[in-house]
């Protein structure tokens, strides 16, 4: 929770000011150090270690991600120019190939986990009476007198050590990768180098900027959606790897089951591409907000056990299928609705959909899983409801247009 309110404020005041003095490129790379910083931080996780490397890692994650979102619209722009085809389609593809590499993490991460875990790891026996108290019928529990005693398996110094080396290889690593094999934005495009407003205006200019953005009837519209695209992935990343695979299979399963979450997650998030230019995109969000309604029904209705292993790999799969709807195709379509206004617009994103990691993580341990659904699934329909709205205010073209064709704000 505090790793992402750090991001929420560092969305308010910080991506454009940094954009506009490292530029797309060293901004990506200065800002994945944040990662290392927390990595680094797992050897010694106390609060007085585990806080700063949160704070670090949320100052440093809004501009890495807005300057990435950024990157990738305008080479997709340029690309789309070049090639003469439809700048809604190759940046929805530009999008979608980066999140089939992005989730494919998912996959690599968890196989790593699950293999240094299942070292002389114990399985729960099916007849175990802790089982009933998984899954829809989990509750935290402060005092650890119920729930929460089912999800409490050991594990060894030495284990963690390992892991916390192995990321953090990795995370230095993919740093040197960016700093050398990635190319500068102003090799495609002036995006860098033209007059533009962010690279004019002091900091609270700046921040007036980014709060400005939220007077766009789009950026309002599309805010639950945003924070449902926080929830659902906090949702599936705690509660779900907590209540139902750890507490019903035990801790050394979660990286495998999440596994099958990350393939599915990384083969739609490249898949989604073509089929948005076949049939648009509201066929596509409305197929994760079925897939997640489905998982959903599921978890009310499923008590876990060790014997319907196959059944936590399908809810994982499907709910990586949903989140690769959510994942490329918000990101796209704010690409889209805010041409010109990447930064801003993005930096709006990543603070929204920081709202509803927070939300779900700060009430972890005070929400049972049953309420939690509920919660969810309000955010689904809200955020589906605000986005189909902006669907049909385009389709009809309701809102009134300044003289270049963008939408008025609702305060100028």
């Amino acid at each position: 929770a505090t790793l992402y309110a750090a991001l929420v404020v560092s969305c308010a005041f910080i991506p454009p000011f940094l954009i506009s003095r490292l530029k797309l490129k060293f901004t990506i790379a200065f800002c994945m150090l944040g990662y290392s910083a927390y990595m680094a931080a797992q050897f010694y996780p106390t609060y007085y270690t585990m806080i700063p490397g949160a704070i670090l890692l949320g100052l440093g994650a809004a501009p890495m991600w807005s300057a990435k979102c950024t990157y990738l619209t305008e080479v997709g722009g340029v690309y789309a120019q070049l090639t003469n085809q439809n700048k809604e389609v190759i940046v929805t593809r530009m999008f979608g190939v980066f999140f089939l590499f992005f989730q494919s993490s998912q996959v690599w991460g968890n196989l790593i986990s699950s293999a240094v875990l299942s070292v002389d790891s114990v399985e729960i026996d099916p007849s175990d009476p802790i089982l009933e108290t998984c899954g829809i019928n989990y509750c935290p529990d402060a005092s650890g007198n119920d729930s929460a005693n089912a999800t409490d398996n050991g594990v060894s110094q030495q284990k963690l050590y390992t892991l916390s080396t192995i990321y953090l290889v990795c995370a230095l690593l993919s740093t040197v990768i960016v700093l050398v094999l990635v190319d500068p934005l102003s090799r495609f495009c002036d995006y860098e180098t033209k007059p533009d407003a962010t690279a004019s205006k002091s900091g609270g200019q700046l921040l007036m900027a980014t709060f400005r953005h939220l007077t766009h009837p789009y950026q309002i519209l599309i805010i639950p959606l945003t924070i449902w695209s926080g929830v659902e992935q906090a949702f599936i990343q705690g509660d779900f790897t907590n209540a139902f695979i750890s507490c019903g299979l035990g801790v050394q399963w979660i990286g495998y089951v999440m596994i099958c979450y990350g393939v599915c997650d990384a083969l739609c998030s490249v898949c989604f591409s073509p089929l948005v230019k076949l049939v648009g995109r509201i066929p596509i969000f409305l197929l994760g907000c079925v897939a997640n309604v489905i998982i959903i029904v599921l978890f009310f209705m499923w008590r876990p056990n060790p014997t319907d292993i196959y059944i936590y790999f399908i809810a994982a799969g499907v709910w990586g299928v949903a989140d690769a709807v959510w994942q490329t195709q918000i990101n796209a379509f704010y690409g889209v609705i805010f041409p010109g206004k990447a930064e801003a617009a993005f930096s709006n994103y990543r603070m929204w959909e920081s709202v509803g990691f927070i939300l779900t993580f700060v009430t972890n341990s005070m929400i049972c899983i049953d309420a939690k659904l509920y919660i969810v699934i309000g955010f689904l329909f809200l955020g589906m409801v605000g986005y189909l709205t902006i669907e049909v205010l385009e389709r009809f073209n309701v809102l009134p247009r300044g003289a270049d064709g963008q939408l008025l704000k609702l305060i100028d």
